[in-house]
């Protein structure tokens, strides 16, 4: 059997799992040359229909970047055991949903590309252009779909990536707040959480959700490992879906969407072992054990963290009474500076 249908079969074999432990929320299927592709949607919590606070997590837009499906297909796998026993995890799943989307790009993932089966990087495709400069080439191009970072067809989202956007605005639409975690791998020396934009050096509208999120993280978890900034601190891009999926957001609902981007210090798995840069996968992955199991529970904290915030309405509630005072935009002006 080739190593491509090992992969698709563990896809195919986790899908079949998420069914029979009755997770299994949505299921899109992909074919190509004779093999079916699955990109299955988990859920935890009340249904799609129902009104509720929602933390989304996705992973595999880059099918190269594979530990971050595995830090969804562990939480997956974590949560369906800690749901038979741990009652204060079943009252948070009774008033918050909790949405995975564990592999985004599952022809990627098989394959081992950073794009889809149509060469285009899903992270790129949106129709939404940079108003800063972006780095030649990484920052999104349609010179050529022999070229990593490829964006596609302008205007046309491809299937995944509409797939990933249609769930999210009907989730922010339904939900009084919806966050997103969209996990990465391939940048930095240090693990980033990232918040919009990507497209622009402007500041992001809702300064003051983000801030009050971040002071009391840092509040509770002052020893945490993140470098917590705007994306466009780094560098800027063209076709962020993060960036598109908010934008249409603001223009339909009034509700509070966030979506976060955990960018993962792969550059410091090269650091401690240079000899992994000569693997296909070493780039974007830990490839010591120890190093891989580290990172599969270093960000379990925060994943709880932002479940716990959307549990309690009370602090949702505080930040729309605080939304005007000059605490929370001082604390912009530590990305910002001029506010």
């Amino acid at each position: 059997m080739s190593i491509f249908k090992q992969e698709l079969g563990r896809l195919t074999a986790a899908t079949e799992q998420f069914d029979k432990l009755g997770i299994l929320d949505e299921q899109f299927w992909f074919s190509w040359q004779g093999a079916r592709y699955p990109l299955p949607i988990v859920k935890f919590g009340p249904s799609r229909e129902k009104p509720a606070p929602t933390l989304l997590l996705s992973s595999g837009v880059h099918g190269l970047e594979r530990i971050g499906v595995e830090l969804s297909l562990s939480l997956i796998d974590t949560l369906s055991r800690r749901i038979k026993w741990d009652a204060s995890l079943n009252q948070i799943f009774e008033k918050v949903r909790l949405v995975i989307v564990p592999f985004v790009n599952p022809y990627g993932f098989v394959h081992f590309r950073r794009s889809n089966v149509n060469h285009v990087d899903l992270m790129r495709n949106a129709p939404i252009e940079a108003e800063e400069r972006t780095p030649w080439l990484i920052g999104g191009h349609r010179l050529s779909r022999s070229l990593p970072w490829y964006r596609g067809f302008a205007n046309e989202l491809e299937s995944e990536a509409k797939i990933l956007c249609e769930r999210v605005l009907h989730e922010a639409a339904r939900s009084p707040v919806l966050v997103s975690l969209d996990i990465h791998s391939g940048f930095g020396i240090v693990d980033r959480l990232w918040f919009p934009f990507a497209y622009s050096k402007r500041p992001f509208p809702l300064m003051t959700e983000v801030s009050a999120l971040v002071d009391i993280y840092e509040e509770n978890f002052p020893h945490h490992i993140y470098r917590i900034q705007p994306q466009s601190h780094d560098y800027t891009t063209h076709g962020d879906l993060w960036d598109y999926m908010f934008l249409e957001h603001q223009k339909q609902s009034s509700n509070i969407f966030l979506p976060l981007s955990l960018e993962m210090g792969s550059w410091n798995w090269i650091k401690k072992n240079p000899l992994q840069l000569f693997s296909k996968l070493g780039f974007f992955n830990p490839v010591k054990g120890h190093r891989r199991a580290r990172t599969l529970r270093r960000h379990y904290g925060l994943i709880d963290f932002l479940l716990r915030s959307l549990y309690s309405e009370k602090f949702w509630k505080e930040i729309q009474i605080k939304k005007n005072e000059n605490h929370h935009q001082s604390r912009g002006r530590r990305w910002y500076g001029h506010l």
